[in-house]
């Protein structure tokens, strides 16, 4: 195997061997498979689009299907074997519409392979079309291809979501497939190239709105809300991930039957939004950030359903964790139909937490609606000076060293200063007390990595209302990156201009020197060095 798509990849290379995730190599070629399947089909749909042929459902299946293969989503082999066989069903169906138009619809490569009969064969189909063997030769289009193969990973994971609830652009889905098909190319220029990635950041701008749009429509625009990190007495169900929709139907499903539900990770947002929280056995929030949940699943007494990435090797509470979406782990009960009945029967099953436990709380629900809505009283405290600076510390959290930097920056912003956080990252921090500035916290939660759309609005309208550029505002943004979701915000922050965003705790493996050059020069990007001396840097 060979996969370098997420920030923790072995000796910052590439694991080779099994992945740090814990991905076996199987999976990582089917999972490449899956992409090279994916790549056929959007050539063949792209000729279909050509002559008026669409299918909507397929081309949800195209984003549902390659979301499956970021990183810590699903780690089933015999899902991504099921996956490998849909692609090329609707790519021959959708082919032979295509041809009854008059459209001439490729045959060669991606486009034409006939999938193996067995799994050895699937697999060594996989190895075959691997990473190492991209038949682009030059390292720098190759870097580039790849990073826009990652973000098309990010944005199509914003798109599902969006989906799931309604929410869906055609333009969007033929964006997609024509990307994906380029990525086959090899006579692209490395000006083509460069265009292509900033081309995915501008899309995944609306890949987000579109999510947006969908999580506020369906349950309000988040409120700051008090969320506490205790628990209560009585029968308790665990929900991580990132879907809300989920929840929703926990929720619903767990009314009136003696269980609390709780939330994990990147699920502590949702308790802002009024039509979540109107429940009054959505109780709070237990454990902190992904890589942790060995541990604090293990000690959990109840049931635990993974609604999205990030899931890691259940092995000592396989019996109490369920999956749903497209999440998968070999010998996991996956929830397909979104009966949430047996995980409520296992956490009524367990003994559930024994006592009350006070363990303090943390504010959430500070999306753009409530920034903005005291925006002015913002703008004069810039004015004033009683606020001098902004940051954005935000993204992904991880296990690799390094990543104590962000809790030690925010300890070290000045008084003076707000921090504004969102994604996993924040669990570095989240329950710091930071104060606040005349009536305003000085640490205001965003949401989650898929609320990054919030915080771009946010900067939009403080740039607004300063009448200058963004990269003119007292912002700075010190970002973390994990995977691939994480890679498609980052192209969005490119694509609309902005600069100076330093990122850490180290550069993506599948960026060349050369690549990275181009993003120095061209956008300031820097690597994090200590707390002290980029404050220093950013302050003066």
């Amino acid at each position: 195997m060979f996969c370098y798509q997420c920030e923790q990849t072995a000796k910052g290379q590439g694991c080779t061997r099994i992945g740090i995730c814990g991905k076996q190599p199987e999976v990582a070629a089917l999972q490449d498979l899956l992409v090279y399947a994916l790549q056929g089909l959007s050539r063949v749909a792209v000729a279909a689009r050509g002559a008026g042929v669409e299918d909507r459902e397929t081309d949800r299946f195209v984003c549902a299907a390659l979301f499956a293969t970021l990183t810590n989503v699903n780690f089933d082999a015999a899902r991504f074997v099921a996956f490998v066989r849909e692609a090329v069903a609707r790519r021959d169906k959708l082919a032979e519409a295509a041809r009854a138009k008059g459209a001439a619809v490729p045959t060669d490569g991606a486009a034409g392979f006939v999938p193996s009969l067995d799994l050895a064969g699937l697999v060594a189909q996989g190895e075959e079309h691997g990473i190492e063997h991209d038949p682009e030769t030059n390292a720098d289009l190759k870097s580039l291809k790849q990073t826009t193969v990652y973000g098309l990973k990010g944005l199509c994971a914003y798109a599902d979501h969006a989906a799931i609830l309604g929410r869906e652009d055609p333009e969007l889905y033929a964006y997609v497939e024509h990307a994906l098909a380029e990525t086959t190319r090899t006579d692209l220029t490395l000006e083509q190239c460069v265009e292509g990635v900033l081309e995915c950041g501008r899309r995944n701008v609306r890949a987000m709105e579109l999510l947006d749009a969908a999580n506020t429509g369906a349950y309000g625009h988040p409120v700051p809300t008090e969320v506490p990190l205790g628990a209560k007495k009585g029968k308790a169900l665990l929900v991580s991930g990132h879907d809300l929709k989920d929840l929703k139907m926990i929720l619903e499903q767990t009314e009136g039957t003696g269980v609390n539900v709780y939330t994990h990770g990147e699920m502590l947002p949702c308790h802002g939004y009024p039509e979540l929280k109107k429940h009054a056995h959505f109780y709070g929030h237990y454990g902190t950030a992904w890589q942790n949940q060995k541990k604090e699943f293990a000690e959990f007494p109840g049931a635990i359903v993974m609604t999205t990435n990030c899931i890691q090797d259940p092995a000592h509470y396989k019996d109490n964790i369920f999956t749903t979406g497209l999440v998968g782990w070999p010998g996991v009960a996956h929830i397909a139909d979104k009966d949430f009945g047996p995980a409520i029967r296992r956490a009524q099953a367990m003994d559930g937490f024994a006592a009350d436990t006070d363990k303090g709380s943390v504010m959430v629900g500070f999306a753009r609606n409530a920034v903005m809505g005291v925006a002015g009283q913002v703008i004069d405290a810039v004015k004033s000076g009683a606020i001098r600076h902004f940051f954005l510390v935000a993204g992904c959290d991880g296990a690799k060293p390094g990543r104590n930097y962000y809790t030690e920056f925010v300890e070290k912003v000045p008084e003076d200063c707000v921090v504004l956080t969102l994604a996993c990252g924040k669990f570095r921090f989240f329950d710091k007390k930071l104060g606040d500035i005349g009536g305003i916290p000085r640490l205001l939660d965003v949401g989650q990595c898929n609320d990054a759309y919030s915080a771009v609005q946010i900067a939009l309208a403080l740039a607004k209302a300063f009448e200058c550029g963004v990269n003119d505002l007292p912002l700075s943004l010190v970002l973390s990156w994990y995977e691939q979701k994480a890679v498609a915000v980052l192209l969005s922050l490119l694509a609309l201009g902005v600069r100076n965003i330093r990122l850490g705790p180290t550069l993506p493996a599948f960026v060349t020197p050369n690549v990275l050059a181009y993003l120095v020069k061209n956008f300031d990007i820097k690597p994090i060095a200590t707390p002290d001396e980029d404050l220093k840097a950013i302050l003066g």
